[in-house]
C-alpha cells in the first residue's frame, strides 16, 4: 500500500486554520492521525474509520470511496507546533493485517 501525505511541511500562523491530506492506494480499515511534539513524544489524535470525529479544535474526515482523510486544524496555537502523521490499516484477512505509515 502506497500512503502520501501532503503538504510535507505546513507553516501556519497563530490563529489560522488548515488542512493535512492523506492519500492511500488501497481500501483501509482505518485511519490514525498522529501528533509528535518537539520532545519527540508521539500522541495518538484520531483512529478513525470512516465519517467525522472532532476534538476540540481538531476534525478528522474519511473519504473511502476517494482513499483519502483529512486532519482539519482550526484556531492554530502555539502548542500545535509539531509533526504530524497519518497511517492507514489496511482492509485484510486474519493474521495478514498491517499499519502502513506515510513515507514522509
Amino acid at each position: 500500500m502506497k500512503v502520501e501525505q501532503s503538504p510535507q511541511v505546513l507553516n501556519l500562523q497563530e490563529g489560522m486554520s488548515s488542512s493535512l491530506l492523506c492519500n492511500y492506494s488501497l481500501s483501509m480499515t482505518s485511519i490514525q492521525w498522529f501528533q509528535q511534539n518537539p520532545g519527540g513524544q508521539l500522541i495518538s489524535l484520531f483512529y478513525i474509520a470512516s465519517g467525522v470525529q472532532q476534538n476540540g479544535r481538531m476534525k478528522s474526515t474519511v473519504n473511502s470511496k476517494e482513499r483519502y482523510s483529512q486532519l482539519f486544524i482550526r484556531d492554530s496555537q502555539p502548542g500545535d507546533s509539531a509533526s504530524y502523521f497519518c497511517a492507514v490499516e489496511a482492509q485484510c484477512s486474519p493474521d495478514t493485517c498491517s499499519l502502513h505509515m506515510n513515507d514522509s
